[in-house]
């Protein structure tokens, strides 16, 4: 890449909006660009103390609804990182889109791009599967079209990255014209598989081929076992046993978890999953083995509630090949905020600070990203085609 940058001493300047714990930023690092985060956003004050834990800086905390074309002009971005609220969006919600209060953040920021005088050579933007439907997309294409942006779109998972965690996501990457990508054959195209990432100039399969069962029976050949992001490869013990009647505070009427505080007697015991609670919702669990190499999304409410939040861990010895075996037999656990964090491809240095309670842990995780997607994307969008110098020395001067 440095062989691209002839003339460009500095890193590329970058924007991150909706920071979180830093997704974004360990993606960049990941991916080996050259860049230096001017400024990060973020209104989630936990997610700010995880975020400066990390990183040495605290993103800036309020509402980026206040910011003005004046005020990112100041920052000299060459590029702007998004990943806005994804609730007006998801299947589970409203589906309110552009008139959900938590979309006008984004939609501020996108109309700041002709108001600003130092519009960004690059966009990136991650959100949920149905983004691309909504109208928040039709807008913010509408904007990027009518200020000379050329798109690429994504929607890809983990699994297509040899990670066994399935969690599809809708990806943007855009470039201000004349800067281009590297394959500007998929220009303003929605595309299913990472090809064009790779350096292929075919997209790999069909819109067809990637919503085939097939297709996603083959990727998981690929990825690697579940077991390869554990704490521990002895993270399995017979003390399981004798703790699953002890766990308490369960409620009754739903398949919450009430959040214990104080001393355990064992560090398994706060991912064990009640035996009252394997009765009730043992039939709509997703239950997945170390072998596994697969398992599904976790969500931020993962560890408050067991149906449809995230995958499960069968942790019993002799039992995790046994089709045959009973639910109870199984020893299910949660997977750790650690594990979590791995299936994310997030570092082995990232921490969390001691004050951030396990269910903040869980649910800051649940609206993070996946590093292992989101880096080759960057890698992608990042690398600097011949016409870029020229592009750069202009948006300089």
């Amino acid at each position: 890449m440095e062989g691209l940058r002839k003339g460009v001493e500095r890193p590329w300047r970058v924007l991150e909006f909706y920071s979180g714990i830093g997704g974004m930023r360990y993606s960049l690092m990941k991916a080996g660009v050259d860049a230096e985060v001017v400024e990060a956003f973020d209104i989630n004050d936990v997610a700010n103390d995880v975020y400066e834990q990390n990183f040495g800086h605290r993103p800036h905390q309020g509402n980026i609804q206040t910011l003005s074309a004046a005020d990112l002009d100041s920052y000299e971005a060459d590029a702007w990182l998004l990943s806005p609220p994804c609730q007006p969006y998801t299947r589970q919600g409203h589906q309110k889109g552009s008139s959900d209060a938590r979309a006008f953040s984004f939609l501020k920021i996108l109309e700041l791009i002709p108001q600003s005088s130092r519009p960004p050579v690059m966009l990136f933007v991650e959100n949920v599967v149905g983004f691309e439907t909504s109208d928040t997309h039709k807008k913010m294409i509408a904007i990027l079209r009518e200020n000379h942006f050329c798109t690429q779109e994504f929607i890809l998972s983990p699994l297509q990255f040899g990670v066994p965690y399935s969690r599809p996501r809708y990806f943007c990457l855009a470039k201000r014209i004349p800067v281009s990508f590297q394959n500007p054959l998929f220009n303003n195209k929605l595309l299913r598989t990472p090809g064009p990432i790779h350096g292929s100039s075919e997209s790999t399969a069909t819109i067809g081929e990637a919503d085939s069962q097939a297709y996603w029976d083959k990727l998981q050949e690929t990825c690697q076992p579940i077991k390869d992001f554990l704490e521990s490869k002895n993270f399995t013990s017979e003390v399981v046993s004798e703790q699953c009647s002890m766990r308490g505070n369960v409620s009754e009427s739903s398949n919450v978890i009430e959040e214990e505080t104080g001393s355990v007697d064992h560090p398994l015991d706060q991912y064990i999953v009640p035996s009252s609670l394997v009765q009730r919702w043992g039939s709509a669990m997703d239950i997945v083995f170390p072998e596994s190499r697969r398992c599904c999304c976790f969500t931020k409410s993962y560890f408050r509630y067991v149906k449809g939040t995230g995958s499960l861990l069968a942790t019993a010895p002799g039992k995790m090949k046994d089709k045959t075996s009973s639910l109870s037999e199984l020893q299910l656990r949660y997977f750790t905020p650690r594990e979590v964090a791995n299936l994310h491809s997030f570092p082995g240095k990232f921490q969390f600070p001691e004050h951030v309670s396990l269910r903040q842990r869980y649910a800051l995780l649940g609206n993070s990203l996946s590093v292992g997607v989101v880096a080759p994307l960057f890698g992608y969008l990042f690398a600097r085609p011949s016409d870029l110098f020229e592009c750069i020395t202009a948006h300089l001067s």
